[in-house]
């Protein structure tokens, strides 16, 4: 089952929420539920879980994922490919540890990730490096564990 996408109402309700974590290039914000909430648990469900080849066994089809990278910050389609790639393969690395905090249970349905500052081109100077590459990996599992750290405090 693939999960429902979101509307341009739902970008515009989470880029007015405050942010819930920030690293140099990135901001992530947070979409409430509207309505009736219902439970996400960490258990798994046979019928809401990625199947067996994702590597996931929490049930993630709830949650909704958005990105933001705008042109004007990533130039080349290439480099915002990579960045919409590496973003959600850190969403489903974090998404248990999340989960786990018990923090964002029933008030959140999805995230929104945005850019907000550009990738340097004399340090990066190809789009699809390596170097590139592991430098977007590094500052995504920054933010979701500023994230997740964070919360753990509150």
């Amino acid at each position: 089952m693939r999960r429902p996408s979101l509307k341009a109402s739902d970008f515009q309700q989470a880029l007015g929420t405050r942010p819930v974590a920030r690293t140099n290039h990135f901001v992530l914000h947070t979409l409430l539920r509207q309505g009736p909430s219902a439970p996400v648990s960490a258990s798994p469900d046979p019928e809401l879980s990625t199947d067996a080849a994702d590597g996931m066994d929490v049930p993630v089809d709830d949650w909704r994922f958005g990105v933001v990278f705008p042109k004007r910050l990533a130039r080349r389609s290439v480099t915002r490919s990579l960045l919409r790639h590496q973003a959600r393969e850190a969403l489903r690395r974090h998404t248990p540890a999340v989960l786990a905090s018990g923090r964002f249970g029933s008030e959140v349905s999805g995230w929104v990730l945005r850019l907000k500052a550009p990738f340097d081109r004399q340090q990066f100077p190809s789009a699809a490096s390596e170097a590139l590459n592991a430098a977007v990996r590094q500052e995504l599992d920054e933010l979701w564990n500023r994230l997740i750290v964070r919360k753990a405090q509150s």
